[in-house]
């Protein structure tokens, strides 16, 4: 039952103890809540309040919604994102890097779509590949799918005089992928840097991608780094936050 004299909004109060609730694991990922007649008798409020109290819970992606069904827990992460190695030129010359190694460590069945396109650097992207504005950039706009879902957007900017007559501006890059072929190029990559950040998705993002109402996404954006330091590429990706789990590891010195 809520208290009447906390002061506190009585939906507030039911958000409050269903979410202790799940975060103790009386309700488990997938689980499904109580119906509305039962938690308007458990707690003593109007079905109104209890759709509050569910919708706070919605927008925090701590539950999702099924038409017909009812209002279920949302289950974890269920792609683990290891930054340590996906990028090595061992996992390259397996062809398990980045996505793919992804899809090995979790054992989904990857699929990509491709798209190439040519555009000028605006001024976030010229910064960032130190080029003018307006020089040529090569783009390769990829949906990455598992198991048929859509879980990540990714579109990567090159400058296009590192990638004319390559297969980079090709959909299938071959083995190994675009980072492969810049180094067969002789641009051997030295580094990466990626920014990370959280953001609720455009709606063309949450159309994509099947977002529940209320669920973020993470923005990655990385560039990469030849040996002498010359930026090579951008890329900037868009994941799914109820689908991925970032892991990063560095030793400690």
């Amino acid at each position: 039952m809520v208290n009447r004299k906390s002061g506190v909004p009585a939906f507030r109060q039911v958000a409050t103890d269903l979410r202790e609730k799940i975060a103790a694991g009386q309700y488990a990922p997938g689980d499904q809540l109580p119906s509305e007649r039962e938690m308007v008798e458990t707690y003593g409020v109007s079905r109104p309040t209890i759709r509050e109290a569910v919708d706070m819970l919605r927008a925090e992606g701590l539950v999702t919604s099924e038409h017909g069904r009812g209002v279920f827990v949302r289950p974890p992460a269920s792609i683990q994102r290891i930054a340590r190695s996906r990028l090595s030129r061992e996992a390259r010359g397996r062809n398990r890097g980045a996505f793919l190694a992804d899809a090995a460590a979790r054992g989904f069945t990857p699929s990509t779509s491709v798209k190439i396109r040519f555009e000028e650097a605006d001024s976030r992207t010229a910064t960032h590949l130190a080029v003018s504005e307006g020089a040529e950039l090569t783009v390769r706009d990829r949906v990455m799918r598992a198991d048929g879902l859509v879980v990540q957007i990714a579109v990567s900017r090159l400058p296009r005089e590192l990638t004319r007559d390559t297969a980079i501006e090709q959909v299938d890059t071959g083995k190994g992928g675009a980072y492969a072929r810049r180094e067969e190029a002789g641009h051997t990559l030295g580094s990466f840097i990626e920014h990370v950040g959280a953001r609720m998705p455009t709606p063309d993002e949450a159309s994509l991608l099947q977002l529940a109402d209320g669920v973020p996404v993470m923005t990655v954006t990385r560039v990469a780094y030849g040996e002498d330091g010359t930026p090579l590429e951008m890329n900037d990706m868009v994941l799914a936050a109820d689908r991925y789990e970032l892991s990063y590891e560095w030793p400690a010195d």
